[in-house]
């Protein structure tokens, strides 16, 4: 799964991306526009500071009573509601919901595979610009992923929650420590732009390294095109799962990947070292669509088997849309589990 196919337009997968981060190559104005009405709220709320929107599910005394609950034998009686107790003769606790931000972590993906891209830059990147930072003319899986944790980013700031970046291949490649300030997303965005895109995929270490570097529970953004073996990714995932954390997967992918609809033969290059292979696409595109959908059904059962969100996104749509949906979905399924 992790050979890329022929014909695209060239890159330069050796160069790392140089220079000041340009903010409008990463987040356009239309996408902004379309994201900003939205919170990004997680399925667990977290611990965090005391100063976000998000009610936490932690019962503690705080800013807000919620509920009595009979009282039980440990309790702490400093909670005890002796006004219920004098009416009804009954021990009755109080029970409180605390204010807590949500913290995310956004992880992305800078694997050699996230490195291929089909589509022109200057289509994609809205900016009028027809070539990258780095003089490439084609707008690759990297570039859209990192519009979307640069997205995701915003949305978090903006709404007085915690956001921080992980970037990462064979071993975190790049780290941004989570904060509450709007001066953080420029710190996330020019980690992004500074990365090269060249090294293999080591899917289970950098999740082991991320959760070495977590102590609180954070709802994880990762965003990568899941070029790994589907097992690694479960037991991965599984210890993500294990320590309490929310996630949601964006799967990221070229139309070209998903499509396969090359003509021509022509040499196949796998960009994490698999070498070249001449290939005639058409005498295998019948098999390589059923492996490669049969992949995308496995690493979708394997989020949505922990509880874990799962979004399919292509580098060929817009950003502003498909982010927005989810964030909306979300929501509302949120909404439905507290009411329920």
């Amino acid at each position: 799964m992790s050979t890329e196919g022929a014909n695209p337009p060239p890159t330069r997968p050796g160069d790392a991306r140089k220079g000041a981060a340009d903010a409008t190559l990463y987040l356009h104005p239309q996408t902004l526009a379309r994201l900003g009405s939205f919170e990004l709220r997680a399925k667990m709320i977290v611990e965090g500071v005391m100063s976000g929107m998000h009610r936490s599910p932690y019962q503690g005394v705080s800013v807000e009573f919620a509920q009595h609950r009979q009282y039980v034998s440990g309790d702490d009686l400093r909670h005890l509601d002796w006004k219920v107790y004098a009416r009804t003769d009954r021990l009755q606790v109080k029970q409180y919901q605390q204010e807590t931000n949500l913290d995310l972590v956004i992880l992305v993906d800078s694997s050699g595979s996230m490195n291929y891209g089909s589509r022109s830059f200057e289509d994609a990147s809205g900016s009028g610009r027809k070539l990258s930072l780095d003089g490439r003319p084609n707008w690759t899986k990297f570039d859209h992923a990192t519009a979307m944790a640069a997205a995701l980013a915003y949305i978090t700031l903006h709404q007085s929650d915690r956001a921080g970046l992980v970037v990462f291949a064979d071993e975190i490649r790049a780290m941004v420590g989570r904060s509450g300030q709007r001066s953080n997303w420029r710190k996330i965005v020019e980690a992004l732009s500074t990365q090269p895109v060249t090294a293999p995929t080591d899917f289970g270490r950098v999740i082991d390294q991320t959760l070495a570097k977590v102590t609180n529970k954070c709802l994880f953004a990762i965003i990568s095109d899941f070029f790994e073996d589907p097992e690694t990714i479960k037991a991965a995932l599984a210890r993500v799962k294990h320590r309490g954390h929310d996630a949601i997967a964006f799967q990221t992918l070229d139309r070209a990947e998903t499509n396969f609809d090359f003509t021509d033969s022509a040499p196949f290059e796998g960009l994490e070292g698999e070498g070249k292979l001449r290939l005639d696409p058409r005498s295998i595109r019948k098999a390589y669509l059923e492996t490669f959908n049969a992949h995308l059904e496995k690493v979708e059962k394997i989020c949505r088997g922990f509880g874990f969100d799962y979004q399919l996104v292509s580098t060929h749509d817009w950003l502003g849309p498909p982010l927005a949906s989810f964030v909306a979905k979300r929501n509302a399924m949120i909404k439905r589990r507290k009411s329920g």
